[in-house]
């Protein structure tokens, strides 16, 4: 029996048409589930897999009312759902001196809000199954360690993961939520964030495991989440960072060290 085995299993992946998203996509398709993806604009090549190819939803998460037609259209057209993994997301950096209150209201109901509807809809449906569901929250490591330029980022996935504890508490035993602490990665957005190869070589250094994570590392953890391998795990939060970044006292600590 192969546990990792998701056929006859729907799941969804909002934003799963690109980066991270299509890294995890790709996984549960490969594993034999039966995915639905969502965005406001189809993907030009939709990924495909053992499970077929990824059915496609307009819906924009942000809005409550179109996210509960996708979560009933999903039940309509397969009869369940299994797995939800909320992966949109994301920020552009912004200085928090001057960001402007529209921009962090988008930020925080991307990150926060949209989870939260998403995720509200989806356990209406899992409730109602025999095996219930499981739904895992895509958070980020700037809710260990917060970072200036994307303030309103980092409070929208702590509060992500505050909701991950507070579902999983509410919903249980018929779903568990989890989320994961989802590190740096390699996307092919990447060089907006970290520049070219020598940047990302150098932000690799920092990290104790000496690279950035990729796609596959959180779809990874996101079949863990789902999979009976973790079926006494809920309302946790998994850091898949590498071990996070080298504290910059032990950098201070060895250059006092050469210097004598």
């Amino acid at each position: 029996m192969d546990i990792l085995d998701f056929t006859g299993k729907v799941v969804l992946v909002t934003g799963g048409a690109r980066g991270v998203g299509r890294g995890i996509t790709q996984s549960f398709l490969d594993h034999g589930a039966t995915v639905v993806i969502c965005g406001r604009n189809a993907p030009e090549r939709p990924s495909s897999g053992k499970g077929g190819e990824a059915h496609f939803i307009a819906a924009d998460v942000r809005d409550a009312t179109q996210v509960d037609a996708m979560i009933a259209e999903i039940e309509q057209r397969f009869g369940r759902l299994d797995v939800v993994i909320n992966n949109a997301g994301g920020a552009p950096p912004a200085d928090p001196s001057t960001v402007s209150p529209r921009f962090s209201e988008s930020i925080i109901k991307l990150n926060l809000l949209a989870p939260l509807f998403v995720s509200q809809a989806a356990n209406h449906v899992m409730q109602k199954q025999e095996t219930g569901g499981s739904i895992v929250n895509i958070a980020s490591v700037t809710v260990p360690r917060p970072e200036p330029l994307t303030a309103a980022y980092g409070a929208a996935k702590a509060g992500l993961c505050n909701l991950t504890t507070a579902h999983a508490l509410a919903w249980a035993p018929k779903v568990r939520v989890n989320a994961i602490i989802a590190g740096l990665i390699i996307t092919e957005l990447a060089h907006l964030h970290y520049g070219d190869e020598e940047g990302i070589k150098k932000v690799a250094s920092t990290i104790p495991l000496q690279r950035m994570a990729v796609p596959q590392d959180m779809a990874n953890a996101c079949m863990y989440l789902a999979s009976p391998l973790s079926s006494f795990v809920t309302g946790a939060s998994l850091a898949v960072d590498g071990g996070g970044q080298m504290p910059k006292f032990a950098d201070a600590a060895a250059g006092h060290s050469e210097r004598k």
